[in-house]
């Protein structure tokens, strides 16, 4: 139906529905936010991701010293060092509702809320960082939030709490784990299989169809001055396209419009690294069309059963692994490090203007404790990229002898670096000042 509002240019192409490509627009408004434009560097948005490996790491492994392109890490952490200037360690955080309850379930169901558990099997919990960005900023892409894992989720009850608690760190609602996607077919089409989408396709073509028929209901002059505006959007887009051709970014359009990978097979992937590398490919593919700027990548369950034959480790599943500490445990951690490697260095290939995909980029990776002999007194946290200039990398970050050492306090911080800046967020009250 036709918008009947009184016509101007904003009224009639919002009404007609080109507000969803007005990335595409030399505005001084970016993805609608008037103090973009303003911002040195690349006006590409920001975008959030957070990793998770179940059962913590190495007990004597993960660790990092020094600063810059100096910074030593421990062996768990090897696989990142070509990245170690876009990197943040952080040590001492803790999550105080994580201490109470049983252990895997209740230090996990909460990673990223903090907030208290239902007990007795019932599933409560709160809203996750992920969700609060997604549900203020998800508008503003096709998904979202893309919500993906690597092993399939566990409904059954463990020592009076939910297993579900285990298999979920993003939550829509305290009461609603977000819908997790473990098939990559799926969440392939999850992003693609829809209607053209922005970016697919010019502001002009995206409107052309509406204003033809708009245009034969208005007086001859607004018919002149309707052709002068999608003319004028046109030169917008050859100069973009230009810019473009140059190596120069005028306002945010994404690198890619459609998938460069082709759509993977149906099915669960036997292969568990093959299934993390499709996983992490989709996430940058995500990010790179700008299909959504919200992810979560759940590489495995707490309390998982993964097994790691390509690296000789097939003998005990990891959970049981983790409470060994030995090499073979050190080879797992490392593998999955390798997975935020492996995205890091994706991220950084693809340039974004002045940045790299990365340097727009919040990544950061996470467990439910620190070691697999369920000490969640100190949670390990690493982050990556630059979150659009907002945050330093190079750098380790000790608040172990912080009396306020909440990690909601850095999720206070993320939420603030996406543009949802709030008040508080389970036990905190602040953000972490150093971020």
């Amino acid at each position: 139906m036709l918008n009947r509002h009184a016509f101007n240019r904003r009224t009639m192409l919002r009404g007609l529905g080109v507000s969803m490509a007005l990335p595409w627009m030399e505005s001084t408004a970016v993805w609608g936010d008037e103090t973009t434009a303003k911002k040195p560097g690349s006006s590409a948005p920001t975008r959030m991701a957070i990793l998770f490996s179940g059962c913590g790491f190495h007990s004597n492994e993960w660790w990092a010293k020094g600063e810059g392109v100096d910074m030593e890490l421990g062996r768990v952490l090897e696989p990142l060092t070509p990245h170690r200037e876009k990197l943040v360690f952080i040590n001492g955080l803790f999550n105080a509702e994580a201490l109470k309850g049983n252990i895997h379930s209740s230090q996990t169901g909460n990673v990223l809320s903090g907030a208290p558990l239902a007990s007795g099997g019932k599933v409560h919990s709160g809203t996750s960082v992920d969700q609060v960005v997604a549900q203020k900023i998800g508008h503003q892409t096709k998904v979202s939030s893309l919500v993906l894992g690597c092993e399939k989720a566990n409904p059954s009850v463990h020592k009076d709490y939910s297993m579900l608690y285990s298999s979920h760190i993003s939550w829509s609602s305290p009461t609603t784990p977000t819908p997790l996607e473990v098939y990559p077919a799926l969440a392939f089409d999850q992003l693609f299989k829809d209607t053209v989408q922005q970016g697919d396709q010019s502001v002009l073509d995206a409107v052309l169809g509406d204003a033809r028929a708009f245009r034969r209901n208005v007086s001859r002059r607004d018919q002149q001055k309707l052709d002068e505006y999608l003319n004028s959007v046109r030169e917008v887009e050859v100069r973009i396209e230009q810019a473009g051709k140059r190596g120069e970014l005028q306002g945010f359009r994404p690198t890619l419009t459609e998938p460069n990978i082709p759509r993977p097979k149906d099915g669960y992937p036997q292969d568990i690294v093959e299934h993390m590398r499709i996983m992490s490919d989709l996430l940058v593919l995500a990010f790179q069309t700008d299909t959504t700027r919200v992810c979560t990548l759940k590489l495995n369950n707490d309390h998982g059963t993964l097994r790691f034959p390509h690296i000789g480790v097939d003998y005990m599943i990891h959970h049981l692994l983790s409470h060994t500490d030995g090499e073979d445990w050190l080879k797992v951690n490392q593998f999955f490090l390798e997975q935020l490697a492996y995205i890091a260095t994706r991220m950084d290939a693809i340039r974004e203007g002045e940045r790299s995909l990365l340097d727009n980029t919040m990544l950061m990776m996470c467990s439910s404790m620190r070691n697999g002999h369920h000490d969640a007194t100190r949670l390990p946290v690493v982050m990556l990229g630059g979150a659009g200039g907002k945050l330093a990398g190079g750098r380790v970050l000790d608040f172990a002898a912080n009396e306020n050492r909440q990690m909601c306090r850095l999720f206070m911080s993320m939420m603030d670096i996406m543009g949802v800046p709030v008040d508080s967020f389970g036990d905190a009250r602040e953000k972490l000042s150093e971020i």
